[in-house]
């Protein structure tokens, strides 16, 4: 990647929507140049997908909770990938240790976050420990992606 390609992924980063002559424009290269420098970091897997961030307070999702599991070794991907499956993670990670799940999730309201722990963690005895935080407020964040 060279300085050029960096500036593109930084004006896709910031709107995916932009059209190969804003982008022409902005790095002052052809049109038919911006189209190819996309083309070749989509096929090269620099670029895996054009996705819109959306707003979850908008849709009403308030409470942000960030929830650090130690889980029986033995029961880690199977509880992962239940999880995974749940409508209110928003992301789930395998930590280096192999016993550590760190899930984001997103609700309504305290009591549908409550629903969704009474249902999925409590009383699981292949659970072993529970890291519960909600957000207070957010000062940084990858939205759009890192900046290059």
């Amino acid at each position: 990647m060279n300085k050029l390609d960096s500036a593109l992924l930084n004006i896709l980063i910031k709107d995916a929507r932009a059209s190969f002559a804003d982008i022409a424009r902005q790095l002052d290269i052809s049109r038919a140049h911006a189209r190819a420098r996309v083309q070749a970091l989509v096929e090269s897997g620099v670029i895996e997908q054009f996705s819109a961030v959306v707003n979850p307070e908008k849709l009403g999702k308030v409470v942000s909770t960030f929830i650090d599991l130690r889980v029986a070794p033995v029961a880690l991907e199977p509880i992962s990938e239940e999880l995974a499956n749940c409508p209110e993670v928003v992301s789930l990670y395998i930590m280096s240790d192999l016993q550590s799940l760190h899930i984001h999730t997103l609700t309504d309201s305290v009591e549908t976050f409550d629903a969704f722990v009474r249902k999925h963690i409590f009383n699981r005895p292949e659970i072993l420990s529970v890291d519960c935080k909600s957000l207070l407020s957010r000062v940084k964040n990858r939205r759009g992606g890192a900046r290059l």
